[in-house]
């Protein structure tokens, strides 16, 4: 198995299709020139996320291969399953049948750590490559934990998240709880007056809980919403189980001073990706969950 993503997912994360719902969708617009009868033919979901993480032998069947092809000109479907040695957000151009040859050549320098695939000096500067539009359109699973949530609840519109919520995405948000003894500490440690980020994350949640009441009665277990009460040390955001965004809490800083660390899901090697994704299970399962 890779340890470095492959071009395929490296080309869908290009195009906001990294999501198994809009690659179904794209992939559909192409079969349909190709042959009608392939529309619908798809991957299914594991099948999808098995392709990304290299865990196949082989190619996938000829009609998935066909439209992979005419989905990237350029790329021969042996390509697209090939080690992509830049970051995951570096495009590629469609390589010749030369490079595809040649796999000793120099452009194999490491580029990444471990499964990170870019750091950030701060939070804006992450926002600026990585718009919350880029992170969550076309997302199936949303997982967050960290202090008030703001990119989320500050920075994508309710329109684009209430969409979500309906069409199945599901959205797990743990906050810092606004009546707790550490977000006091917290905002000792910012500098803050006292009730500033209680006040906000109170407000975040109530924005979550307003959205909530508009949702369809079979949307709206798809919002949860949970707090606790501990330390906070990381801002951890994972999607669909392939992507983790990670900031830290850094002391007399405010968090939109943090270093952000973006880090993807590979096969074989372990890395930072299962670390925080942990990390999140852990705080969630120990969260109390309040609703509307």
């Amino acid at each position: 198995m890779a340890d470095r993503p492959i071009g395929l997912k490296v080309l869908l994360r290009q195009r906001h299709l990294q999501g198994h719902r809009a690659f179904c969708k794209e992939y559909d617009k192409l079969a349909k020139q190709l042959d009608a009868e392939l529309v619908g033919s798809w991957p299914s979901k594991a099948q999808f996320y098995r392709w990304l993480s290299r865990d196949l032998r082989g190619l996938p069947y000829a009609d998935h291969c066909r439209v992979l092809e005419a989905m990237f000109p350029g790329w021969t479907a042996e390509q697209l399953f090939q080690e992509h040695t830049g970051g995951i957000e570096f495009v590629p151009e469609p390589p010749t049948a030369t490079a595809a040859r040649a796999p000793n050549s120099s452009a194999t320098t490491e580029r990444g750590i471990a499964d990170v695939t870019a750091v950030f000096p701060s939070r804006p500067a992450f926002t600026h490559e990585l718009p919350p539009h880029k992170l969550f359109d076309n997302a199936e699973r949303i997982s967050m934990v960290g202090l008030s949530l703001n990119l989320l609840c500050q920075s994508y519109p309710d329109k684009s998240l209430l969409d979500l919520l309906e069409t199945g995405t599901v959205v797990e948000c743990l906050f810092l709880d606004p009546n707790g003894h550490h977000i006091r500490e917290r905002e000792r440690e910012e500098g803050h007056p006292e009730g500033v980020l209680s006040t906000l994350t109170a407000l975040n949640i109530q924005t979550l809980h307003r959205l909530h009441g508009k949702l369809s009665p079979g949307a709206q277990p798809n919002l949860r919403i949970r707090t606790y009460d501990e330390v906070v040390r990381f801002n951890i955001t994972v999607i669909d189980d392939a992507t983790c965004v990670v900031q830290p809490y850094l002391p007399d800083a405010r968090g939109v001073e943090s270093p952000t660390i973006v880090a993807e899901k590979q096969t074989g090697t372990p890395g930072l990706f299962e670390t925080f994704t942990q990390v999140f299970e852990s705080l969630w399962t120990r969260g109390e969950e309040i609703t509307a």
